[in-house]
């Protein structure tokens, strides 16, 4: 089934421009030909007048000079009180009187006369006007053919060539103001399509006008760059991902392996713990993994009334017997809206990190605080805080940004046997964000404290 192309902008403007210029420079020429009309019969109406008062003016002196008309086109009749024609132009000798009204209280009138004493089908102009010869009102009639709507065949020829040419020149400058400002959009997408996977760097032209066009380029080129960015950051999140699989799968090769060329230097259970050992770090990264996923799909979170206090305290109460101690200072009725799993996932990966570093303590802190300005649409009602702090090394400020980073590790203190896939705070600031919170380092007098904000309900 064939489909028709579409129009391009260029042309459906142009056609737009065509029609719409076509049409005023009609309206144009009819209101120019209309005006030259009336104004022409305007001035015919004058003649006549003219003509007439003429012949009135002799009629009541006794003064008739003939002929009374000397214009081919002009006739006139005088007529008596009895409505007997007097005197007339040649064309009109003999016949009667041309028109059957007579002048107003004003002495005179016009009227147009179609037919009678005028030749079949055509129409004119007629002028009485009263003459006193006597002590009786004579009237002299005078008229013309009535002026056609086209004034003149050579008039009429040039208002409608010239609005022609108009139309046509109003036509080319659309279209050529369309196609130089579509060239930039033109040019934009020709990038565009140059741009792909392997050359993201790329960026599309901005065009000198300070226009819509120039900021659709920009917005163009924000997006590019962020796409950029995220395509670099899935690719090093995939290379990282690799790496950090790749090395306890290696563990469990070499493991096997070794079994398999020793096995009389091995047993199950040896194997067996060494290689759980290997498939629990698998398990930790591919169930982070997996998180991060359904974090980035966007869900809508559950949500529910959570108090931050009472959270915590059954959150800490369900963890192993810890071997650092805990402390709290809890205000109560700091109450949130969220989803308690993805809440208790945030929790947990906080404190499996402090108590990866802490030295003895970790301290928990829950309180609201007042929204600033900046931040009053976010935090209409307030901001629930809730911190995670302990007594270890801390981090450097210029380094705090990089451990929310994918399978970060600052130092030799966080490797892998430390426990920790890399992933933990990323999910923990990601949960967050979620929820329209943060999570961020924060300054304190020693080790590393931890602030979530939330928005209070």
């Amino acid at each position: 089934m064939k489909t028709q192309r579409r129009w391009s902008i260029t042309t459906r403007i142009t056609l737009f421009t065509g029609v719409v210029a076509t049409l005023l420079s009609g309206l144009l020429a009819a209101t120019v030909m209309i005006a030259i009309h009336r104004y022409v019969t305007a001035d015919l109406l004058g003649e006549l007048s003219a003509d007439g008062g003429r012949v009135a003016h002799q009629v009541e002196h006794n003064k008739v000079v003939m002929p009374l008309v000397e214009h081919k086109d002009r006739n006139l009749q005088i007529v008596d009180s009895t409505r007997k024609v007097v005197a007339s132009s040649p064309q009109l000798q003999g016949k009667p009187v041309m028109a059957g009204f007579t002048p107003d209280h004003r002495n005179i009138s016009t009227a147009v006369v179609c037919g009678g004493v005028f030749p079949s089908g055509e129409c004119n102009l007629v002028v009485a006007q009263s003459a006193y010869r006597t002590g009786d009102d004579w009237v002299v009639y005078s008229s013309s053919p009535e002026v056609p709507l086209y004034v003149d065949p050579w008039l009429s020829g040039t208002v409608i060539g010239v609005a022609a040419l108009m139309a046509v020149a109003i036509t080319t400058i659309g279209h050529r103001i369309v196609t130089e400002s579509l060239r930039p959009v033109n040019a934009v997408r020709e990038e565009l399509d140059k741009i792909t996977e392997t050359c993201p760097d790329r960026r599309v032209p901005l065009p000198p006008s300070q226009d819509e066009i120039h900021d659709l380029a920009a917005s163009v080129n924000r997006t590019l760059a962020r796409l950029e960015a995220a395509m670099k950051q899935q690719r090093h999140f995939t290379s990282d991902a690799s790496h950090e699989l790749r090395t306890p799968l290696a563990a469990i090769r070499a493991e096997v392996e070794d079994a398999l060329h020793a096995p009389e230097e091995t047993s199950v259970p040896t194997l067996g713990n060494t290689v759980l050992s290997s498939v629990g770090r698998l398990e930790a990264i591919v169930g982070d993994l997996l998180t991060i996923a359904r974090l980035e799909a966007g869900r809508e979170v559950e949500r529910e009334p959570i108090d931050l206090a009472e959270f915590v305290i059954s959150e800490c109460e369900r963890r192993p017997k810890p071997n650092k101690r805990f402390e709290y200072s809890l205000e109560p009725g700091v109450v949130v809206t969220g989803d308690r799993f993805q809440l208790s996932r945030l929790l947990t990966n906080l404190i499996d990190n402090a108590e990866r570093h802490a030295a003895s303590t970790i301290a928990f802190h829950v309180r609201q605080a007042p929204s600033p300005k900046r931040d009053a649409q976010r935090f209409p009602y307030g901001i629930a805080m809730l911190e995670v702090a302990d007594d270890g090394p801390g981090i450097d400020p210029d380094k705090r940004e990089l451990v929310f980073q994918r399978f970060t590790r600052l130092d030799t203190a966080r490797d892998r046997d430390a426990g920790g896939t890399g992933l933990g705070l990323p999910i923990a600031r990601q949960i967050a964000e979620a929820h329209h919170g943060s999570l961020q380092i924060e300054d304190s007098p020693h080790g590393t404290r931890f602030v979530l904000r939330l928005p209070l309900c």
